[in-house]
């Protein structure tokens, strides 16, 4: 193992990384890059760019210990005010560079528009770069990218370079109308890219983008169905870790919402990781790296581009996934172990904070929003501090977890709503599929958050208690009608006579197989209205209306359920037929009959064969069903397990309570209270 030089750490020590001598497409490892044994690494991390990504890169390190310095122009850059060292100048300028490069250990960028030029000869004499120069200027020209990546056979839309309109409209005879073009440079955000929809429309597109001298190149329409990501870290050793696939939304070609995981087929996944994975790891260096992908209608995935830095659609790592874009980059670029990128929530969504107006106005509009965020369970907002508000430009971002995908998409809602957004202002979120996730060019419609506003808004029945679409983190029933359905506004159309159940927004179903058993299974509701989870009550006899119980387990997931709680006497065979029919967890609760005290509907419920399991719960104790549904879903929303230990805490307290009254009054005056209550 040869030496590649000798980087320094601010203190002034040297930060000795000894490299492997290698070519471009071999791996290489860093072990001894971090050379202190006091806390994780004492190598300082170098980064072109001080901006949001940065800002994050200086988030991350923190808890790390670990020491982030910037080059950035702008004296008050977003990461300024938490960098270990803010160097203010250009990362374009050679000479800054050259000087912001003496005091770090590694170099890496947050922005790949860089002086690339500048880090290729900093890399001949030995200055460590992450990725290396060579990756950075694949990426900085677009067109350059796509002939690395098609030759290497990563998938891509057919493309062609523009040096004349004889050019352009021999491409557009080729690859036909709507046809994309394209900056090679300086492309981002939207910015660079044109299309015109016909020969007549070329000229006015080239015309926009600054005209052929600028570098442009025509890329062949891809219809999309669903526009993906994935976040993919390239290890020292070469070694690649990739975060699940999501889905982003784009409105004037700026991302808008991202949401995690992706609403595709498991097959659909694999693939899109395939293609990142492939497109990764044909580049060089450590880091983490961007990928932007398009899903057909036929389901093949291309490859849009990729960013070799921490990236928009990552964001939402920070707090959906065990190890953050921002810490995984910084692992990579230092030769520590890579982290486990997967999801420590079920789902995610991210809302880019975008400026509306300038100045002031812009202002005013961000701080309504953000904090109509802090308000709603699952939300953490990101603050950029930039200096100034612009339209159109990214100021912060809203990242909402929480135990599936219907859930943050309310929350989301929520706080659209609360900021006062309609209309244009409102943001697009991902292609949704159909109820099996299939996606076909029939059923990946683009859906707009403004239907989700809507029903926010909209009024509910008196027998859904304000736990239609219009809830959000309310609760809400489904009154037991005279025919054994659910009663319901008449605004909401009922399904045929003796197959009417659903509360749109309900996340746990109660039924019970005759109204007989409302007293007890009652208990239950009254559970998950303290806590503020939605729910339907509804009756659904395993022996009197068995077609209505076969539907109601088939489509239950399908609706949103993600829980039942089924009670049932005597014979008591609803939870155990329900539980064999759905993929949701079923909690039975044996009801007291006329005879046997409610042993007969124990047994029944809890003797289940193996492989059809039902958690079974005390006879008559509803209460305890519904608690035990709750503690399942506060293992996966903070937000509800911050209120299950509010509730032990009220346990305590009225323990307490009454063992300090008992030891004031006495036994006998105390069991005198309670025999006259």
């Amino acid at each position: 193992m040869t030496g590649r030089g000798l980087g320094r750490g601010s203190n002034g020590s040297a930060v000795r990384c000894a490299m492997s001598s290698v070519d471009e497409d071999e791996t290489d490892v860093c072990g001894d890059l971090c050379t202190t044994t006091e806390g994780l690494c004492n190598t300082v991390v170098g980064v072109l760019g001080g901006g949001q990504l940065g800002r994050m890169l200086c988030q991350a390190a923190s808890p790390m210990g670990l020491k982030v310095d910037v080059l950035d122009p702008l004296p008050e850059a977003p990461a300024s005010r938490i960098a270990h060292r803010h160097e203010v100048g250009s990362f374009k300028d050679a000479s800054a560079v050259r000087i912001f490069a003496r005091g770090c250990g590694v170099l890496t960028v947050e922005i790949e528009h860089v002086d690339v030029d500048t880090l290729d000869a900093l890399a001949s004499e030995g200055v460590d770069v992450e990725p290396r120069p060579s990756t950075i200027r694949i990426i900085q020209d677009k067109y350059l990218q796509k002939e690395h990546f098609a030759k290497n056979e990563v998938p891509l839309a057919d493309f062609v370079k523009l040096d004349d309109m004889d050019a352009a409209i021999q491409a557009g005879r080729t690859f036909g109308y709507p046809l994309m073009i394209k900056s090679r440079k300086m492309a981002y955000d939207g910015r660079g890219n044109a299309v015109a929809h016909s020969v007549d429309k070329l000229a006015e597109a080239v015309q926009v983008l600054g005209g052929f001298e600028r570098g442009l190149y025509a890329e062949k329409w891809a219809p999309f169905q669903k526009e993906l990501a994935v976040m993919v870290a390239r290890g020292r050793d070469g070694s690649l870790r990739s975060y699940p696939v999501v889905e982003t939304a784009h409105k004037d070609n700026i991302c808008h919402t991202v949401e995690a995981p992706a609403a595709i087929p498991e097959a659909t996944a694999k693939a899109a990781l395939k293609v990142a994975e492939k497109a990764v790891g044909c580049l060089y260096g450590a880091g983490v790296f961007g990928v932007e992908l398009f899903l057909l209608p036929d389901g093949e995935i291309l490859l849009n581009e990729v960013a070799p830095r921490p990236h928009n659609s990552g964001h939402y790592t920070i707090e959906a996934c065990a190890t953050s874009q921002y810490e995984q980059h910084l692992r990579a670029v230092l030769g520590l172990p890579l982290g486990d990128p997967a999801m420590k929530t079920p789902a995610a969504i991210m809302l880019n904070i975008l400026g509306e107006a300038e100045g002031e106005a812009g202002m005013a509009a961000a701080h309504k929003l953000l904090h109509s965020a802090v308000a709603v369970p699952g939300a953490s907002v990101h603050w950029y501090e930039k200096p100034d508000v612009r339209p159109q430009r990214k100021i912060g971002h809203i990242t909402i977890v929480g135990p599936d995908r219907r859930t943050v998409r309310r929350r989301l809602a929520e706080i659209v709503q609360k900021a006062g957004w309609t209309g244009d202002k409102v943001p697009p979120l991902a292609r949704s599929a159909s109820d099996d996730t299939s996606v076909t060019a029939d059923n990946g419609y683009a859906e707009s958050l403004a239907t989700a506003v809507d029903e926010l808004e909209a009024p509910t029945g008196e027998g859904t208690s304000g736990a239609g679409e219009g809830s959000l983190e309310g609760s809400g029933s489904v009154g037991v009608s005279e025919q054994g359905g659910a009663s319901r506004s008449e605004s909401t159309p009922r399904e045929e006579a003796g197959t009417s159940y659903g509360t749109p927004g309900a996340q746990v179903g109660i039924i019970m197989g005759s109204d007989s058993d409302l007293p007890v299974m009652s208990a239950a509701a009254a559970v998950l209205e303290d806590f503020g989870i939605p729910y339907e009550l509804t009756v659904v006899s395993a022996h009197r209306t068995p077609d209505r119980m076969f539907e109601y387990a088939k489509r239950a997931h399908k609706r949103g359920i993600r829980a039942i709680i089924a009670g049932a006497g005597g014979a008591a065979h609803l939870p155990g037929m329900v539980a064999a029919l759905s993929p949701l967890p079923v909690f039975g609760v044996p009801v007291k009959g006329s005879t046997l005290d409610g042993m007969d509907s124990l047994l029944s419920i809890v003797q289940m064969p193996r492989g059809i399991p039902v958690g079974t719960l005390a006879i008559n104790n509803a209460m305890n069903a519904a608690l035990q549904v709750v503690r399942v879903f506060g293992a996966f929303d903070p937000a509800v397990s911050e209120k299950i230990v509010a509730y032990h805490k009220d346990l305590e307290r009225i323990v307490l309570e009454k063992a300090e009254k008992l030891e004031a009054v006495g036994w006998k005056k105390y069991l005198d209270g309670q025999r006259k209550q």
